[in-house]
């Protein structure tokens, strides 16, 4: 791969240096803004002298070649009225104001690698989220499920992958981490409802192993969250429907008359629900999130935000299907009903962003997080303690402190252009007494792990793109390093201190065969780390396993409202030891592979009739295993989602959605099925300036499914032996809401 890089770099070298005749170019720079908000725009196009074009990044900013300070420059994004200045004024804020949602503003550039982002933009525009879950679901081909009352981080499946709580995805908001690594009840951990969903400015997603600045878990993929730099209005909601759901929320703007130099607001959210199960959920979260932004100059821009979550709830667990037929507790019922948990989170998050003289960027950002989590589960009931239940409590206290640096630049070399990036951080995760427990009814009876956790985390990567005609190619490698210290309390001692580094390599390369035809293929290597008690445990052998992938796909715009994107890919995990948090062993999973398609289509009918939808094919196998036993149990084999969406800026709008997910094996010889399911989802709201009203409507058809489901060996109260079988968590029946907000 290294000869590959190097190759790469003098064939772009040797062609830069034969191209570079402008002598008459000039270099600008610039910032796309929304006139409203004053919020950044991302991936904003900018076009001048027909060929010569570029993207906004992140920050709105953008660096363009131009013949002369005369030449006219288009700046267009979605959702935004289209503009056209002279080179000469685009040194400055370039402000575009709000406009109707266009398909055909979404364009297949040659200036970059295509980013999904813009996708996510539209359909979060078209479909504002009502939860922190709808966050997630807006991802083509990820679904998640909820088994433990709402409070618990939701399990997660994307291309091919049980992901459990995030063990194979990478989630993050604002460049902070949301997953928890070495988690009591899992690796990867990601909860993320502490965000609050009216927040959330974009989603930047990609899947595979592709992307050099997305390190740990990035296996399946990654999920970037946004939140706004500025709001536009003042909100205040409110929320009611069935099983005694309420839901307010206050979004306030500072500073409403001063947007210029400096932006600061505040969200607070308050959630209650009991749920549809027998045994109520009393789910209980309060969030509230602030953040402020200042132009302490010309070059420098500070952002800071902090946040506090907080939530309680009981749960039913997963119910036997046994239970049920034979009709010793009803399908929302519960054979425990003292699970539950509770669940803190406090963060802290530094940007500064300077704008060097070249229009390179650098920026530094540092993050803290305080985190607590105590989790009462019951899987087996009455299998290992025919007495006292099998009942289990896990729990930890942990902080989090991260620091990152990244260096954007852009060159020109006449009809080549190099954009880099540069970036190295380090992560440090300090968990105090994490545990695992055995109790009855949520009273203490005996320790089965009790430990301290130090993993650290340091990185150093970077990535270099060549755009030159129609290719763009990119290339980057990313080195991680590990340290992995656990100290086993019950034992009083501690494991050796495990090291360990990984250099994962990138390759994407795209060709834009015409303005509506893209195509493109990319390679990689990414990796997850294992828990550290897996990781002392195992003598730090095979503790960074790594996923290899590869994409071939295209892009296409056969008409102007019409957008489509076709992916075919593979995906090879090697050996890995997964720590169990349910019973504090560790197991190995053998090696694994996935190939697939993907498929992502966005139409528009007409000016506020649009359409979406997302389908996905995968073929999961284990390669260690005997074909029949090679099964990938949960592993999602096809799942489609979509929907109509009327969307006007005044009067009715509304949509109807769908998701579907088909059933699949629940254990490696497919001889105990999780049943796949198909809901339709629907909502009408009435839209003012001033104020909204509206109505949704979730599992429209009232139909039965199961939301989590599991193959599991449990014995009930009185059983003699041991029964494996399909247990689930029962989803929601249909499920009305009424929401009122006010706008100022």
């Amino acid at each position: 791969m290294k000869k590959i890089y190097v190759s790469i770099f003098f064939i772009l070298a040797n062609v830069a240096l034969f191209n570079n005749t402008s002598t008459a170019q000039k270099i600008i720079t610039g910032t796309v803004i929304d006139a409203i908000s004053k919020q950044p725009l991302s991936a904003a196009s900018i076009a001048a002298d027909k060929n010569e074009k570029a993207l906004s990044d992140d920050n709105g900013n953008f660096i363009l070649k131009t013949n002369s300070s005369n030449s006219s420059i288009s700046i267009s994004h979605i959702g935004f009225k289209t503009i056209n200045i002279s080179a000469g004024a685009a040194t400055t804020q370039i402000e575009l104001q709000p406009d109707a949602i266009r398909l055909d503003d979404i364009q297949l550039q040659s200036t970059g690698l295509t980013k999904f982002s813009t996708i996510a933009k539209v359909d979060l525009a078209l479909n504002p989220v009502k939860t922190t879950q709808d966050l997630l679901r807006l991802v083509p081909g990820l679904f998640i499920a909820q088994h433990a009352g709402g409070g618990k981080a939701e399990q997660i499946f994307l291309r091919g992958f049980d992901c459990d709580h995030g063990t194979d995805v990478q989630v993050s908001v604002d460049g902070m981490p949301v997953n928890m690594v070495s988690h009591a009840h899992g690796q990867g951990y990601a909860d993320a409802h502490f965000i609050i969903p009216e927040t959330i400015n974009n989603i930047d997603f990609g899947a595979g192993p592709y992307y050099t600045e997305h390190g740990n878990l990035n296996t399946a993929g990654y999920v970037a969250f946004s939140t706004f730099k500025s709001i536009p209005k003042s909100i205040i909601k409110l929320e009611g429907g069935r099983y005694n759901t309420a839901r307010g929320l206050v979004m306030l703007d500072l500073l409403q008359h001063n947007k210029t130099k400096q932006s600061a607001y505040v969200a607070s959210e308050f959630y209650y629900g009991d749920g549809p199960t027998e045994n109520k959920q009393k789910f209980k979260r309060f969030n509230i999130f602030g953040k402020y932004n200042v132009a302490l100059n010309n070059k420098n821009n500070l952002s800071f935000s902090a946040s506090a979550f907080k939530s309680k709830w009981n749960a039913s667990g997963q119910v036997p299907t046994r239970a049920v037929e034979d009709g010793t507790i009803g399908r929302f019922g519960s054979i425990d009903p003292s699970e539950g948990g509770n669940t803190e989170r406090y963060n802290a998050n530094l940007v500064l962003q300077t704008q060097l003289r070249n229009g390179s960027t650098w920026e530094n950002q540092i993050f803290y997080n305080r985190y607590k989590f105590s989790l009462f589960s019951d899987f087996t009931f009455f299998l290992n303690d025919p007495i006292n239940g099998d009942e289990i409590n896990q729990a930890e206290a942990r902080n989090i402190l991260g620091f990152t640096s990244k260096l954007k630049e852009k060159r020109f070399f006449g009809n080549l252009t190099l954009s880099s990036t540069d970036g190295i951080g380090v992560r440090r995760d300090a968990t105090n007494g994490s545990k695992l427990a055995h109790v009855v009814k949520r009273q203490f009876l005996e320790y089965v792990r009790l430990g301290d956790i130090t993993e650290t985390n340091a990185f150093a990567y970077t990535d270099q793109q060549a755009s030159i005609g129609k290719f763009v190619i990119n290339a980057g490698v990313r080195f991680d390093y590990f340290n992995f210290k656990y100290f086993d309390r019950l034992a009083g001692n501690a494991s050796p201190s495990q090291n360990k580094s990984i250099v994962s390599p990138k390759l994407n390369v795209q060709f834009n065969v015409d303005k509506n035809v893209q195509l493109y293929v990319k390679a990689g290597k990414g990796f997850h780390s294992n828990d550290s008690r897996g990781v002392t445990a195992n003598d730090g052998v095979d503790i960074l396993p790594a996923a290899y992938g590869t994409d071939l796909g295209i892009i296409l715009k056969p008409t102007k409202n019409l957008f489509l994107n076709v992916a075919a890919w593979n995906l090879y995990l090697n050996q890995e030891f997964v720590y169990v948090g349910d019973d504090g062993n560790v197991q190995p999973n053998g090696r694994s592979k996935r190939e697939g398609i993907d498929f992502i289509a966005r139409y528009q009918f007409s000016k506020y009739l649009f359409a979406n939808a997302n389908v996905n094919f995968t073929k999961p196998r284990a390669r260690d295993a005997e074909k029949g036993a090679d099964y990938i149990p949960l592993a999602p084999i096809a799942t489609t989602t979509g929907g109509l969406f009327y969307k006007k800026q005044n009067g009715f709008n509304g949509s109807l959605t769908y998701r579907y997910i088909k059933s699949r094996p629940a254990n490696e010889d497919n001889t105990i099925i999780a049943k796949g399911y198909f809901l339709m989802d629907g909502s009408i709201n009435y839209t003012k300036p001033k104020y909204e009203i509206g109505l949704s409507v979730e599992n429209m058809f009232n139909v039965d499914w199961n939301e989590a489901q599991f193959a599991t060996e449990s014995r009930l109260k009185n059983e003699t032996a041991a029964v494996t079988e399909l247990n689930f968590t029962p989803g929601t029946p249909i499920f009305a809401k009424l929401k009122l907000s006010l706008f100022f």
